[in-house]
């Protein structure tokens, strides 16, 4: 049975350009019927799958901490009950976090709840780029933000910055780095800007009114991250993920390593019994879906070894640490080479993927044209 858990909270007080999540203004919505929904969810789906213990919770959205006081407590009094009891003693508790004003009642509420790690969505710290990218906060909230986590007792603390905005320059991402190392946390998360369909960006490109840095510039931008994070003992152990030792998200490499989870609310997605699902995403539908039978599923699918195969690669080797040829077999009972074995040579040969004994990892090269590599294990065995 699975021992991770997602949960989403749907709700964001502003909706950011960027931003493809499943998520709704907060204002005048049910979020007290949601919450009802969401452990309603939950009960059905701990008894038509009971775990034997849950080692990471990771709560995302929207913006979870867009609940109020109230709510967070009802929330949170609803982990208790379902959930904690199967925790086990080194539980990773994850609540995404906007740095907004107002956050240190909300946070010792968290504190209290066990919660244990904070993840802020900060993106950069250039207040014009901020409201470019529509954000409310500024890069003074972000210090606030992350003193504030610290005085009630976090020390796991994670930021998002992202890079390849519009109008960013290579200087201005420089100094947004410099800036989050001087906040000497242990984590952080840091990706290129996608846009996505459905998102103000995407219409924007669309009318030819968003200027993007350059593919080589994205790249090169890339090339500084990684380097800048070495240089301050951040280990890159997933291709946007930098830790200090002992702080890699226990909760993101369930998925890179290819194990089941559950997922809960709106839009959430799972992986349980090898079935993937899909939650319905608008919310009345999910609501009155969980209301009539205790699921909101749209989708399930049944994962075959094939396809379980092809995950096997695509996932794992965004890890720095990369596929195990050990661990391949054990699982599929067949050896990686037998499944895999042109297309590895050939991205070997490509300069993209290296092998060693046990081990398939991307290079520094392969790391930059990630989805190129992944795109080659899909679809083919």
């Amino acid at each position: 049975m699975p021992e991770a858990i997602y949960i989403h909270i749907p709700f964001c007080e502003q909706i950011c350009h960027y931003c493809d999540f499943n998520k709704v203004f907060l204002a005048n919505q049910p979020v007290e019927e949601y919450l009802d929904a969401l452990e309603k969810e939950l009960i059905a789906t701990l008894e038509k799958n009971p775990p034997q213990k849950i080692k990471t919770i990771f709560v995302g959205g929207g913006t979870p901490t867009s609940l109020n006081e109230q709510q967070l407590e009802r929330f949170l009094s609803m982990i208790e009950r379902h959930l904690l009891p199967f925790a086990t003693s080194d539980l990773e508790f994850t609540f995404e976090a906007n740095p907004n004003n107002g956050l240190h009642s909300k946070l010792s509420i968290l504190k209290q709840g066990r919660v244990n790690r904070i993840s802020y969505g900060v993106q950069t710290f250039d207040n014009e780029l901020l409201k470019t990218i529509g954000r409310t906060h500024r890069k003074k909230d972000v210090f606030e933000a992350v003193e504030e986590a610290k005085k009630i007792g976090f020390t796991n603390i994670s930021v998002d910055l992202m890079f390849s905005l519009p109008g960013q320059s290579f200087a201005q991402f420089e100094e947004t780095l410099d800036t989050a190392f001087s906040l000497d946390i242990p984590h952080f998360s840091s990706y290129s800007l996608q846009v996505e369909p459905k998102t103000v960006f995407y219409n924007m490109r669309r009318k030819g009114k968003l200027a993007l840095p350059a593919e080589d510039e994205s790249a090169t931008m890339f090339e500084l991250l990684i380097d800048r994070m070495k240089e301050q003992g951040y280990k890159q152990y997933e291709i946007s993920n930098f830790a200090k030792p002992g702080f890699e998200s226990i909760h993101n490499l369930t998925y890179w390593n290819n194990e089941e989870y559950y997922g809960i609310g709106a839009g959430a997605h799972s992986y349980v019994a090898n079935k993937r699902n899909a939650n319905a995403g608008p919310l009345n539908k999910y609501i009155n879906m969980v209301e009539e039978t205790g699921f909101a599923y749209i989708d399930v699918h049944e994962v075959t070894k094939n396809e379980s195969m092809e995950e096997e690669l695509f996932l794992g080797l965004r890890r720095a640490s990369g596929v195990s040829k050990k661990h391949f077999y054990n699982r599929y009972k067949v050896s990686i080479e037998n499944i895999f074995g042109k297309q590895i040579n050939d991205l070997k040969q490509r300069g993209l993927l290296q092998e060693t004994d046990d081990f398939i990892q991307l290079t520094r090269a392969g790391f930059l044209l990630g989805n190129e590599v992944f795109q080659e294990f899909i679809g083919i065995s």
